[in-house]
């Protein structure tokens, strides 16, 4: 399998991290990034590729 695995601490996303873990289920993919609707989230591939806290998605 290609590809890669990324992990960044879930505090550098408030909103995340207050959020139950159904909501952060609760996950759409898409060309920019991942969006959480009901929490008014996005986080962009960018952002996790540098590995910048709080970056979202513009």
């Amino acid at each position: 399998m290609l590809g890669r695995t990324l992990g960044v601490p879930l505090a550098w996303f408030p909103r995340l991290l207050s959020a139950t873990p159904e909501a952060r289920a609760d996950v759409t993919l898409s060309p920019y990034g991942l969006h959480w609707e009901a929490l008014d989230e996005d986080i962009s591939v960018p952002a996790l590729m540098a590995e910048v806290p709080g970056m979202a998605a513009e």
